[in-house]
């Protein structure tokens, strides 16, 4: 078994937002995310069957909850509960760096 490491292999920035599943195991998926500028689409919500945990390791990033919530903007080291069925979007993340995302999906 060898160390990896959250921050290697970063993509290139691109048109489309980097996910990959790191780890599997019954209900629970732990996931790496990697934003360069991007955001939901605008008529987009995020409905999850599952609670997901997610914290900003790098960059920026501006969450929306729908219903009146107030809107969450994160910085390196800011962390987010999101119980399912939260109808929650990306408003934005920082273009001039990565942003890096580790989400936990559970329950």
């Amino acid at each position: 078994m060898a160390p990896k490491n959250i921050f290697s292999n970063i993509p290139e920035p691109s048109t489309d937002e980097f996910s990959e599943e790191l780890v599997r195991s019954g209900s629970t998926t732990i996931e790496r995310i990697v934003s360069h500028g991007h955001a939901s689409p605008k008529s987009f919500w995020y409905d999850q069957e599952s609670d997901e945990w997610v914290i900003l390791l790098k960059g920026r990033a501006k969450v929306l909850f729908e219903g009146g919530r107030p809107s969450v903007e994160l910085q390196a080291g800011d962390y987010l509960d999101i119980p399912a069925h939260t109808k929650h979007r990306v408003e934005w993340t920082d273009p001039r760096e990565d942003t890096v995302w580790l989400a936990v999906h559970y329950g």
